[in-house]
């Protein structure tokens, strides 16, 4: 059974840092494309970053760019977000994704993505 969860967030001040990590079992990280989504109260789930399972290369968001730096450990078939210089924007729910389909991870949606994980709230205060 393929499992997603991400973890790792809480309550931070603006400009702090959090670090996620999402843990996947039932499947091998590497055969996947693999990325974070978040969803803020009222607005629509976005993808913010992704690594590609062709080339294995990260993708950002323009949101988060020079802030989030998404990386992996296939050995312990985890994702992380350290995300750093936090905004009160960046307040949401975030959720890690799978994409089995030899497509680019930024071209797909939540709902494009092949495995779901529940999300973990991440809450940036002003």
């Amino acid at each position: 059974e393929v499992q997603l969860q991400a973890s790792g967030g809480g309550l931070v001040q603006a400009g702090g840092s959090l670090r996620l990590s999402c843990t996947a079992s039932g499947f091998s990280f590497g055969d996947y494309g693999i990325g974070w989504f978040r969803q803020a109260p009222g607005k629509e789930r976005e993808g913010i970053s992704c690594i590609n399972k062709s080339d294995g290369k990260p993708y950002y968001t323009d949101s988060v760019k020079g802030r989030f730096t998404i990386s992996s450990d296939n050995a312990r078939n985890t994702l992380y977000l350290q995300m750093n210089a936090l905004k009160p924007d960046d307040t949401a729910v975030y959720s890690c994704a799978a994409l089995e389909r030899n497509v680019h991870c930024s071209s797909v949606g939540w709902y494009g993505m092949d495995y779901w994980g529940k999300g973990t709230q991440v809450t940036v205060s002003s």
